[in-house]
């Protein structure tokens, strides 16, 4: 049916038409409620009778909804009238790149440009599941803005996993969308496999971005004959001419990235579009949405563990001539370092040394979701070894051949997650325990020594040797290397608002060689012993390699977009450095869901606060979608699209729904959830790092800073007046308030315990029954329980009920996502008061790789 203006598709009201394809009719219409313009597609009723393509029509609003991404258009909603679907998006302005490139092919820049923001766009797909199997120019909207936005999922297959013990077949499941046999797609664009109507993966796609990245560069089709039979037959058995037939201004890189995706095998191509994204990446310099927070917005989650060194391969050569070598006194030819790739598998690596011949490395890794286990590798070739340890992290290897572990009782990808100090033969043997509570070491050149952080009585404490206490703190230290005399160890020293190398000698003295905001992780020595060398949060996102001398001078060795760890440097100054891409997800469960949803929006989502109801949440974005300071957001529960509410990197939703509090660049902001204006609430002279709300929606408790002291907790009236504190100094985390409003559970990091405090006035008193780093989060309806965890305990997060009377102690639930592959960490748990709902923040990697760098200077 022809839709007229002014006809109304449920509460949306028609205003024009805008084309017709093969999956429907698509109009310009008004949503009144919300005062905006969208893109409905309607299928037509006579069309909807044909069950196959009502069935793809629907998963295409089933597969588009799970997406939530720059580079897809959003889908708001799925409705029915009179017998013919409809899907509401988002509406475009701007062309497809059909249009654009009607007007002839374009510049390598533009086009590397349009491609890295495909490639975003395919990895957020492929994350989840979903191959598009369409890809075409037609179906790439460039918007007026150069915003590239994937369109029309309407091929997209749900990959769905095999059930494990069951035989494979080449039977369809249900929701497979197509009989094997069966060519989807559009010809010149398809992939191999497609043509000869085999399952597409997600690599078929890739196949289909290398044609439309060659037509951009070259102005003609990768694939195109005189019929449809030749154009198969170029698809399966012919490459296209060389780009620089057509265009000579395309460099070799490039060339090689469109060949790698135009494989005929499709275990030839790019493993993953993160992949092809990070090598677009290289060739323009460009730093994408993948790439990990700068340190310090929000959620101070440290680097789960060294990154590590694997496997081997010659899996080809990444010249990365975007990294900026900068201070070093070389051209930019001379400091262009090369990259081999050494690990492939899915999953999280943990740590990895060198061995004393440069050749052999010794790694722990995480892989498909299974604990770290320590594998030994050469890097010329070979399948690497499993020597049979699992949930251990490796820690250094001595010129003899020992290697240190850090070995856990229970799975956990915390970087500084204390465990036994084991020494084991890197040939292989029964590991020795050292000592207990440990969590990094290094061995000493001659391998006589080791460096050891450990926690003591509450603190960290670094020892050289052990037995010799060189620093203690409060605050955490780790990264201890020894220096190539081995006279010194330089370490770093993570305070509550910055990070530090501090270099220490055997007698004890310690000078601080560099001193930054939050983000210094991993170090090492150069081989000469003249530099350290570590790795650092960007100023905007991505990774820094820098160097400091003995002296405190300091230069940048290489920059890049994506987040790196610095793991080892061989004698002949071969770096062994992790490549990580990084994502928070935000995952709900309410009462009538019989699974975990994910409700992320953009690239590090982070849960805040539910309402009483469990039906909105509010949740912050601090990656680099948002900005350096953070984005406070509200959405319904339901997967309604989220509302930003403004800027801040904490947010929490008032009892009765009205507002949200939040910080912002260090003030306290109230932002309402209907009609008014955010405002700013004074807090003096107290810094606020969080704030949150009392049951009467007007009393506001803050986690803050007053000069001269230390962390505490504040009481505030939303009208104004001066804060008070109520707990004493030393206050750490989130402060949970009873239903009553007379008192809140505080953790104080100097005793490592939960504290009942009263807000007016009287003792803080230990919750009985609650362990040694556990924080509470929420307290049940009834004031009878708190609902508390311990952030740096195993994983799945194990959240308990403990009582507070008696101390009395339940597991009330198990969190972790069904995918545990490249998880890390998983925090700011919220729940209601009734335990029927709740959220939580998973970070995961959803790549992480070895590679050995040669070149470095």
């Amino acid at each position: 049916m022809t839709l007229s203006a002014g006809f109304r598709l449920g509460p949306y009201e028609v205003l024009a038409p805008l084309g017709a394809g093969g999956m429907g009719e698509v109009y310009r219409a008004k949503d009144p409620r919300l005062g905006r313009e969208v893109a409905i597609k309607v299928l037509p009723a006579s069309l909807s009778q044909d069950a196959d393509r009502l069935r793809r029509f629907e998963q295409e609003a089933r597969a588009a909804g799970l997406l939530n991404h720059p580079n897809i258009t959003a889908v708001y909603d799925i409705g029915q009238h009179e017998g013919a679907p409809y899907v509401v998006e988002e509406l475009l302005e701007g062309e497809t790149l059909r249009s654009t490139l009607a007007g002839g092919r374009l510049s390598p820049r533009k086009a590397t440009d349009y491609a890295l923001q495909v490639a975003h766009g395919l990895a957020a797909a492929h994350e989840k599941g979903i191959v598009h199997r369409d890809l075409k120019p037609e179906n790439l909207f460039v918007t007026r803005d150069g915003r590239v936005k994937i369109l029309d999922f309407g091929l997209a297959k749900l990959i769905q996993p095999e059930i494990e013990g069951s035989q494979q077949t080449n039977l369809p499941t249900a929701s497979a969308g197509t009989e094997p046999g069966v060519v989807l797609g559009t010809l010149g664009y398809m992939s191999p496999e497609q043509v000869r109507g085999r399952a597409a993966d997600h690599r078929s796609d890739l196949f289909s971005f290398g044609a439309i990245l060659y037509e951009m560069l070259s102005g003609r089709r990768a694939f195109q004959g005189d019929s449809a039979a030749d154009t198969m037959s170029a698809i399966l058995k012919e490459d296209p001419p060389d780009l620089s037939v057509t265009n000579q201004n395309v460099s070799p890189g490039l060339e090689r990235i469109v060949r790698h995706c135009l494989e005929k095998n499709p275990e030839q191509r790019f493993h993953s579009a993160h992949d092809l994204a990070f090598d677009l990446e290289a060739l323009s310099g460009r730093s994408g949405p993948a790439a990990a927070p700068a340190a310090g917005r929000g959620v101070r989650a440290r680097r789960p563990i060294l990154a590590g060194a694997a496997l081997l391969v010659a899996a080809g050569v990444l010249a990365a001539a975007f990294w900026i070598g900068r201070g070093t006194g070389h051209s930019k030819a001379e400091t262009s370092p090369v990259f081999r790739r050494l690990t492939f598998r899915r999953g999280l690596i943990l740590g990895a040394r060198f061995a004393p011949d440069g050749k052999t490395i010794v790694y722990t890794a995480s892989f498909d979701g299974k604990p770290g286990e320590l594998f030994l590798a050469r890097a010329d070739g070979g399948e690497p070894k499993s020597l049979g340890i699992s949930n251990s992290r490796v820690l250094g290897v001595s010129r003899s051949g020992e290697i240190a572990l850090n070995l856990r009782k229970e799975p956990s990808l915390r970087w500084y997650t204390k465990g036994t100090l084991v020494q084991m033969p890197l040939l292989g043997g029964a590991p020795r325990p050292i000592l207990e509570n440990v969590i990094d070491a290094d061995w000493s050149p001659d391998g006589r020594d080791l460096a050891i952080v450990l926690e003591a009585e509450g603190k960290t404490r670094l020892e050289f040797p052990a037995g010799t206490k060189l620093d203690e703190s409060s605050v955490s230290l780790g990264s201890p290397r020894v220096s190539p005399d081995g006279r010194s160890v330089a370490y770093v020293r993570s305070g509550r608002d910055s990070d530090a190398i501090v270099l220490a000698d055997r007698s004890g003295s310690k000078r601080t060689l560099v001193e930054k905001g939050i983000g210094i992780l991993d170090l090492a020595w150069h081989p000469s012993g003249k530099e350290i060398w570590y790795d650092e949060s960007g100023e905007a996102a991505g990774t820094v390699l820098s160097a400091v001398t003995l002296a405190g001078e300091r230069r940048t060795i290489l920059a890049s977009p994506d987040t790196l760890g610095l793991c080892d440097i061989a004698a002949d100054g071969t770096a062994l450095i992790e490549r990580r891409t990084l994502k928070a997800s935000l995952l709900f469960r309410g009462p009538h869901d019989a699974q975990e949803r994910d409700l992320s929006w953009l690239d590090w989502s982070v849960a805040g606060a539910l309402s009483p109801d469990g039906e909105t949440l509010a949740f912050i974005e601090i990656g680099d979608s948002s900005g350096s300071k953070g984005a406070v957001y509200l959405r319904k529960t339901d997967g309604s699209p989220p509302v930003r509410l403004g800027g801040g990197d904490t947010a929490n939703l008032s009892p009765d729904g009205k507002s949200v509090l939040a910080v912002f660049d260090g003030k306290l902001m109230l932002y309402p959830t209907g009609t008014g204006q955010p405002r700013q609430i004074s807090t003096g002279d107290v810094k606020p790092f969080w704030a949150a709300f009392l049951p009467d929606s007007r009393t506001i408790r803050i986690l803050g800073l007053q000069p001269g002291h230390d962390r505490r907790n504040w009481i505030l009236d939303s009208a104004g007046g001066a804060p008070r504190p109520f707990t004493p100094e030393g206050a750490q985390g989130n402060s949970v308030a009873s239903p009553d409003g007379r008192s809140v559970a505080v953790y104080f990091d100097k005793e490592g315990h939960i504290y009942l405090c009263p807000l007016e006035g009287g003792e803080r008193r230990v919750v009985p029954g609650t362990e040694r780093g556990e924080r509470a989060f929420q307290w049940s309806d009834d004031g009878r329980f708190l609902y508390v965890l311990d952030p740096d305990g195993p994983l799945p997060r194990r959240v308990f009920k403990v009582e507070i009377a008696t101390g009395a102690r339940q597991l009330w639930k198990e969190l972790a996502p069904a995918d545990s592959a490249g998880l890390y960490a998983i925090f700011n748990v919220v729940i209601t008061r009734d335990g029927r709902s709740y959220a939580y923040t998973a970070s995961r990697a959803s790549s992480s790789d070895l590679y050995l760098v040669e070149g470095l200077k």
